[in-house]
């Protein structure tokens, strides 16, 4: 663990470099520590893949004064474990060619069949490590290597909401219309980001996700259910047994 002054108002504290869920239980069981420190002070917390970013009030409490009342040495000596219960949310994904034209492109970059880009893709948890890039956009971890796919040179101008792909060891999927540079493989009918709603995602980061492969009538299916909203939440996400 190491910690650096950023700014006057925030630190980084940084844990082993790499992109592991070992790495990502450290950082999650710091942050459960560090908010159980109920420092006033502290304005916000934001945790990465293996970092965790901390803004605070610097008129209410000075740096040295911060990583005093921390005490971060005292975690290591606790050895604290990530108490975040497993959430699974499952999403429902069309693959195709027509919502997935790169399907052809990740099955031939790695030497495999479009149903097996399906079989293992679909196989998966995904851990969310964080959200970002846009709103309810989630960055993944635990790509099988087999699937494993370069950025498109050229990025689309436009990528449909819901388009599922895949970039270099990441998995993830767009929350809204966006440019991107993503491998998209399949799209999921379902809004996983919406402002007005609370929360405003389907899914947090200690969230694992586990895409499930659908077809064109239950996709349609699902479109209707929202659209007359009487999507079913418990039935597609939560309790999923397609």
């Amino acid at each position: 663990m190491d910690i650096k002054l950023v700014n006057e108002q925030s630190i980084l504290i940084y844990f082993k470099e790499e992109i592991s869920e070992d790495n990502y239980k450290e950082v999650d069981a710091t942050t459960q520590y560090i908010l159980s420190k109920n420092i006033s002070a502290i304005k916000d917390i934001v945790p990465s893949y293996r970092a965790i970013m901390i803004n605070f009030d610097n008129d209410l409490i000075d740096y040295e004064e911060l990583i005093t009342r921390l005490d971060l040495n005292h975690i290591e000596r606790l050895g604290l474990d990530s108490k975040t219960e497993k959430r699974v949310i499952h999403i429902p994904v069309l693959y195709n060619y027509e919502v997935g034209p790169d399907l052809k492109e990740v099955a031939s970059h790695n030497n495999l069949t479009v149903e097996d880009v399906i079989d293992i893709h679909s196989s998966n948890e995904y851990l969310v490590y964080m959200l970002g890039f846009m709103p309810g956009f989630p960055f993944l971890g635990g790509l099988d290597e087999r699937l494993h796919t370069p950025r498109r040179s050229e990025p689309r101008v436009k990528i449909e909401a819901g388009s599922v792909g895949i970039a270099n060891n990441q998995t993830g999927l767009y929350p809204s219309d966006s440019p991107g540079g993503w491998q998209i493989i399949g799209r999921t009918p379902l809004k996983v980001f919406n402002q007005y709603s609370e929360p405003m995602t389907l899914y947090e980061a200690g969230d694992y996700i586990k895409f499930y492969a659908i077809d064109e009538s239950t996709f349609k299916e699902i479109e209707t259910e929202i659209a007359k909203n009487r999507f079913n939440k418990e039935k597609w996400v939560f309790n999923n047994e397609y």
